[in-house]
């Protein structure tokens, strides 16, 4: 594919660092994304991705679904100069995790008594 055809995108992490810019092809899935900032995540950073699901992508507002293509992704900047777009990426914690939190939060003794003030 021509140049000219590719889309330039540049993730931004949660600390306003950024991955990229790449350029993809209008036809790469978002799940290819995914899997790109995983394999370029920096090994600095205290939080990071175990896998592609860990990760959400937001651009123009939107998360952006796995089976969708770079170019349905896109928002429609055609009177704009060619420039990098940039796609905000959110680490989810994986289920897993969320559930044995949710247990230890149960386990924890519970101390019931009013605080009440009657005036």
């Amino acid at each position: 594919m021509s140049e000219e055809g590719l889309v330039e995108l540049k993730f931004r992490l949660y600390d306003g660092s950024d991955i990229g810019p790449f350029r993809y092809s209008p036809a790469s899935t978002v799940a290819v994304l995914k899997e790109r900032i995983v394999a370029e995540w920096p090994k600095d950073k205290k939080i990071a991705p175990k896998g592609a699901n860990d990760i959400k992508l937001i651009n123009a507002g939107k998360i952006l679904e796995n089976d969708k293509t770079v170019g349905q992704c896109k928002a429609p900047f055609e009177d704009l100069p060619k420039a990098v777009i940039t796609m905000h990426v959110v680490v989810q914690p994986s289920v897993t995790k969320a559930k044995t939190a949710e247990k230890k939060v149960d386990e924890a003794p519970r101390k019931n008594f009013c605080s009440c003030s009657i005036l």
